[in-house]
């Protein structure tokens, strides 16, 4: 095959959750949270031991373990329930007076890390609904305020003293290239859950297009059904009165031609009724199971029938004895594939079906000139057709009808000459009493 196969968008069935770009969020927090802990952990032990600062040890370490905590807590209530703007909020208003308190007890705004607050405030423009930013920047500032004014003393000990500006200042670019880089960390990630909700919702937004064409298409073709009806009854009653006539039941080529019109009239007629049939069936209605070797077997016998002068190679002798779902439209969705793939070689078709594990792969093979490259990027969207207006739907219907059965549509140029379209559905269980006679 050349190149990677042209796939159908992803059918509804197989769409990925709504992602809950709230949720996401806040798991990133949880681990910028994790970070903190670790940080302010290793940033109080080695101040009291290694630099021999005396800080409150236990209050310090407690706040840590706190934060922990929630964070256990918050990782284990996320699957439970949507995360909402207020929650958000709430876990960086925690954050923020953790960090207050920690710097309350490590020399207040004199402490380096108490740049760490604009952390939160940039964090909150980048996540919150506006009054909660204004909320969050209202209260940094009064932190940082009262911290200036109340806070534990930080004292060194007489043999930092001399060095208490070289350590301030590397405190400083510690905290500034702390903040930098989770800044840089954080944004990265949450720029990534912006772009999968925007995807997401431009795929929505494809699928209600398609949906539309797909109502519009519905609304015409049963109209018509209903049109045709009437004339092909007609049809019906003066071919039935022909074949009556002494002339045409003395002739056996006249009579052969007069039964071959009856036959192609009444296939016109039970198409008409599955038209109509489908356009009032009710949603949610229980899918009849087939073998798929049976359904492969009983299209490639109506088509032998219907065309003669086009074979048709079919080959399912890989497909055991897989079951699958099926309803009309996907027998119409074959049979439109099976007519693309005549119309540009006349001479010879091919139908053939295989199983690859959970799915079913149904493919139609052709010996025509293949896609364009421009058609096949457009596999199986709404795109006018290069057969002129009002033609060329049938990949269009086939891809759609695979995404309701919750597979997709694909195709691809084959080797020297010809292009392949398949239909690749979920294969269903092999036990003979859950299949339909």
């Amino acid at each position: 095959m050349d190149g990677a196969p042209t796939t159908s968008p992803v059918p509804a069935a197989a769409l990925p959750p709504t992602p809950d770009t709230a949720a996401e969020n806040l798991r990133q927090l949880v681990q910028l949270r994790w970070l903190a802990v670790a940080g302010q952990i290793a940033t109080i032990l080695v101040a009291h031991f290694l630099l021999g600062v005396p800080l409150p040890l236990g209050a310090m370490l407690g706040i840590a373990a706190l934060l922990a905590a929630v964070n256990l807590g918050t990782l284990v209530s996320l699957p439970r329930h949507r995360i909402t703007n207020v929650e958000i909020t709430f876990a960086l208003l925690f954050d923020m007076g953790a960090l207050a308190l920690q710097l309350y007890l490590s020399g207040g705004t004199t402490n380096p890390f108490s740049l760490l607050f604009l952390l939160q405030v940039v964090l909150g423009a980048m996540l919150l609904e506006r009054w909660s930013v204004w909320l969050l920047v209202v209260l940094a500032t009064f932190f940082y305020a009262a911290l200036g004014l109340v806070h534990w003393p930080l004292r060194l000990p007489s043999s930092l003293v001399a060095d208490a500006g070289l350590l301030y200042g590397l405190a400083g670019w510690i905290s500034f290239a702390l903040a930098g880089l989770l800044l840089t960390l954080f944004m990265g990630r949450i720029s990534g859950n912006l772009r999968a909700r925007d995807a997401y919702l431009g795929e929505l937004r494809e699928r209600a297009a398609e949906q539309e064409n797909i109502v519009r298409m519905g609304l015409f073709a049963s109209g018509a059904a209903h049109e045709l009806g009437t004339p092909l009854a007609t049809l019906s009653v003066l071919v039935g009165d022909w074949r009556r006539l002494p002339r045409i039941r003395e002739d056996p080529q006249l009579l052969a031609e007069v039964e071959e019109m009856r036959g192609e009239v009444e296939r016109c007629k039970a198409i008409v009724t599955d038209i109509l049939h489908s356009a009032g069936e009710p949603r949610g209605a229980p899918l009849a199971r087939e073998y798929a070797g049976a359904f492969v077997q009983a299209i490639a016998t109506e088509w032998r029938v219907t065309y003669p002068a086009t074979a048709l190679l079919v080959d399912d002798a890989d497909v055991g004895s897989a079951t699958l779902a099926v309803e009309p439209a996907l027998r119409q969705a074959v049979w439109n594939l099976l007519e693309n793939a005549a119309e540009v070689s006349p001479g010879q078709v091919g139908l053939r079906a295989v199983r690859r594990g959970e799915r079913l792969v149904i493919a139609v093979e052709d010996s025509g000139p293949g896609f364009a490259s421009g058609q096949l990027e457009q596999i199986g969207r709404p795109v006018p057709s290069s057969k002129g207006e009002g033609r060329g739907v049938g990949l269009f219907l086939a891809a759609n009808v695979a995404r309701q059965l919750g597979g997709r549509l694909e195709a691809r140029n084959l080797r020297g000459r010809g292009a392949e379209v398949r239909i690749e559905l979920p294969a269903g269980s092999d036990d003979a009493r859950e299949v339909q006679a």
